[in-house]
């Protein structure tokens, strides 16, 4: 797989809920911040909300 260009992140193929993806697209216009960032934040808050139970 091609590294598209990017030094300091990954690719990341997925699929999720309508709603959450219409979500997100509509945060993603009202602030001017791209998904891509609004994702960062959702997975950094989800990895400390988990990070006692981690192994």
């Amino acid at each position: 797989m091609k590294d598209r260009g990017l030094k300091n992140r990954k690719p990341l193929s997925n699929a999720v809920d309508k709603t959450l993806y219409d979500n997100l697209d509509k945060l993603a216009k009202e602030t001017k911040i791209p998904k891509s960032k609004l994702l960062d934040e959702a997975i950094e808050l989800l990895l400390e909300k988990y990070k006692e139970k981690r192994f």
